[in-house]
């Protein structure tokens, strides 16, 4: 199954038609006007955007917040395409029409080889094709996700053009009333102006202006951007600092209760029915209930009470008799010996083969061969998994933090009886998402424990330790990688090997059961080995999908979050054995990729590459595209007292027009932040079935004491933009590898990095 293309999947769940889906006509995605709910005195124009009678522009929101800015970034594609301050722009969540849905998402996996885009013709037409095609599949699906680094890509097109259909609607509208020209007409601090002192604001023109149907529409040349591409002030900021911002945790009802959770401690496992009497004269207790394995998740216990504290003192109080699963006891030593059994044999999926690999190798004067590893990896969210819930009269109310609403519609009309149309979302910001609010687990749950509760609200609280102990993990991974050397020391043959688990089928299975495939191939388990940009003539990457019983999901940046590591730590061994700088045997190998190579060389100029360092201090280079950007790092980093510590992390990259460069050097802290503290610390280790990571003290992040300064540097174009929020991630460990390498003169060939 490739990666997020389980989508394409839901499209029988959905109703829609499969059968000739390619001659599927274009669907406009302005939408209807009757899209939007509208209070007293709004105007709506079409399904993005309606005016309130105060001439604010309200927006509808398809994009949950989870700290990348996306209630700043694309508020601001409104603001500029009708000359309006960003502080006239408000939000509103966006409901489930298929306008909203995640086009982009479902197009990441049609893209081809970056390399097949960069020749003087651009993307070839079988790529196009397929992008046409998958892009009308992705419109008829209209599958609403916040996931991919696709939140701006994705809003680029229809949102600009719903502006400015706004706009045209607008100006149009006044030259009719005032019987003057449109192109004398501007649209200057809400208000439509004209040089003889007319003018009008948004809200006096709005009712004439939804009649008004623009023969002409056009989007703002890049000429004429005022905001676009300045660091404009987060919107969030502000309920962020006083407090009123609400998170899932910050949920509060009249009478609500809480529930604490208690799951099998062995993953896939089950448990006896529990003793209620255990729970008599605990203080605040309601009652407990019990969980069967949702959506994925293991199976469990629910205690509610009147406060969660309270819940948690009784949950974990309680003795329970808990069943291994029927598969067996996971144990991840046993599982790394197998996946490298695997990666050793060799087979699976072929993902990308060029030349002939087999007759380059035969030629080979000298061969560098090595095996990488990544372990299982947890998602760490800071705000952990919780939803709000209430059952009542025939209807679902849910308060949750998720990056599919739809999904988590669905999942809680499931677990509740009722029909999807009876379920209420009401989404709230997330405190962190990171692919782990991909899943619905916990939505399903809190609906079973509010179906027990006669109609009172119930918020469940998972604990750091449940967090940490049934996440959906980023898959252990391991790469055997080859490489041939002729005479002359230059690289004529590569040939990658990974094995591991993959993502998709046990997404599908997960919620998709009836239309899931095993055997589909995952492209998740092969990004970053399958498309690194250098020219290497003869290429083959496999992938054998090996099922290890874990449960897994995205984390972000996916299965590039750990092949850049395997590709860029291997490139360095081939520059060391080609006898060349890392930087120079880079740049040889990147003749054909003027695009890799501005990047790369940004990053070098800005690092100061081959400048002296103070002495116990290296730099590191890893250069990688993922989600459509290009990223190249420079780490800086020492040993302290035999621990690694960066001291500095610069940053290019080319994600193509950038919207709000402030945000996307926030974002680039984050992914480096984020990617560290995997570098240094992140393992998941399960003996026995259970996990045996718990809270931050054995599953640490990196602390601002020892966050590295970040220095961003953006290649700003005119192609549309592309990922931000996780393609900084990938670059980080292998540039912090291939430093200690320098510093040390020992190669760690697996994560985390211990010296």
């Amino acid at each position: 199954m490739k990666r997020r293309t389980w989508l394409l999947s839901a499209l029988g769940a959905t109703g829609a038609l499969i059968v000739g889906w390619g001659a599927l006509p274009q669907r406009s995605r302005m939408g209807k006007p009757s899209l939007l709910a509208l209070e007293q005195g709004e105007v709506a124009f079409n399904g993005w955007i309606k005016i309130a009678a105060d001439g604010s522009v309200v927006m509808a929101m398809p994009r949950a917040e989870m700290g990348q800015g996306v209630h700043t970034a694309l508020p601001m594609l409104v603001a500029e395409e009708l000359d309006i301050p960003l502080s006239q722009v408000r939000i509103e969540q966006a409901g489930a029409d298929s306008i909203y849905g995640n086009v982009s998402m479902m197009l990441a996996d049609v893209s081809g080889h970056p390399m097949a885009s960069e020749g003087p013709d651009g993307m070839p037409y079988t790529v196009r094709l397929k992008r046409h095609l998958m892009g009308k599949v992705a419109r008829e699906l209209g599958i609403n996700a916040t996931g991919g680094s696709s939140s701006v890509a994705d809003a680029w097109g229809p949102v600009r053009l719903a502006a400015a259909t706004v706009r045209a609607s607008l100006l149009g509208a006044a030259a009719a009333q005032w019987k003057l020209p449109v192109a004398e007409l501007t649209i200057q601090g809400g208000k439509v102006m004209h040089a003889s002192g007319k003018s009008a604001t948004l809200a006096e023109l709005a009712s004439a202006a939804a009649q008004h149907s623009p023969s002409e529409v056009t989007l703002k040349p890049r000429a004429s951007w005022k905001l676009l591409g300045t660091p404009a002030q987060r919107a969030d900021i502000p309920s962020k600092v006083n407090g009123t911002a609400q998170y899932g945790l910050d949920v509060r009802l009249p009478g609500m209760l809480y529930a604490a959770l208690r799951q099998c401690p062995m993953l896939g496992g089950d448990l006896t029915p529990v003793d209620t009497k255990q729970l008599e004269g605990k203080p605040g207790v309601d009652q407990l209930v019990m969980l069967p394995a949702f959506a994925g998740s293991t199976a469990g216990v629910a205690v509610v009470a009147r406060s969660w504290w309270q819940a948690q003192q009784a949950a974990l109080g309680l003795k329970v008799d808990w069943l291994a699963p029927a598969s067996g006891k996971l144990d991840t030593k046993i599982i790394a010996e197998a996946l490298e059994t695997v990666a050793r044999r060799g087979g699976g999926k072929t993902f990308f083969s060029a030349g002939n690999v087999k007759d380059a190798e035969s030629f080979s004067a000298t061969t560098v061969e090595s095996l990488y590893s990544a372990p299982y990896l947890a998602h760490a969210t800071l705000e952990p998994m919780n939803c709000t819930a209430r059952v009542a009269d025939g209807k679902v109310d849910i308060w949750a933090p998720t990056q599919v609403p739809q999904l988590a519609r669905a999942a809680a009309a499931k677990v509740a009886g009722v029909d999807v149309e009876q379920v209420t979302l009401h989404q709230t910001l997330l405190g962190g998402g990171f692919g782990r609010r991909l899943e619905v687990d916990s939505v399903a749950q809190a609906v079973r424990i509010a179906m027990a509760t006669q109609g009172k609200p119930v918020q469940l609280i998972w604990s750091r330790e449940e967090d940490t102990q049934h996440d959906f993990y980023r898959p252990m991974n391991v790469a055997l990688l080859r490489a041939g050397l002729d005479k002359n020391k230059a690289v004529i043959s590569l040939r990658i090997q990974s094995a591991g688990q993959a993502i998709g089928p046990h997404f599908m299975h997960r919620h998709f059961p009836a239309m899931s495939d095993s055997d589909a191939p995952d492209k998740a388990t092969a990004e970053g080995l399958c498309d690194i940009p250098y020219g290497f003539g003869n290429q083959k990457m496999s992938h054998a999908e090996s099922p290890m019983g874990v449960p897994v999901g995205f984390w972000r940046s996916v299965g590039h979050s750990h092949n850049a590591f395997f590709s860029e730590c291997f490139v360095d061994e081939l520059a060391e054995a080609s006898g060349l700088d890392p930087l120079a045997f880079r740049r040889e190998w990147l003749a054909e990729a003027p695009r890799h190579l501005k990047v790369l060389n940004l990053a070098a100029a800005k690092a100061g590459w081959g400048e002296p360092l103070p002495a116990g201090r290296a730099r590191g280079l890893a250069l990688h595209q993922s989600f459509g950007s290009i990223v190249a790092q420079v780490a800086e980093v020492s040993l302290d007292k035999g621990v690694p510590r960066v001291h500095r992390v610069v940053c290019a990259m080319d994600c193509g027009t950038v919207v709000n460069p402030g945000i996307v050097a926030q974002q680039v802290e984050s992914s480096v932040v984020f990617a560290l503290s995997a570098a240094l610390y992140g393992k998941i280790d399960i003996v026995g079935g259970a996990v045996q990571q718990s809270t931050f003290t054995n599953y640490p992040l990196v602390q601002m004491a020892h966050a590295p300064v970040v220095e961003t540097h953006l290649i700003d174009n005119e192609r549309d933009p592309t990922g931000v929020g996780e393609p900084a991630v990938p670059t980080l460990a292998p540039a912090v590898a291939n430093a200690l390498f320098t510093l040390t003169g020992k190669r760690l060939r697996g994560l985390p990095l211990v010296v």
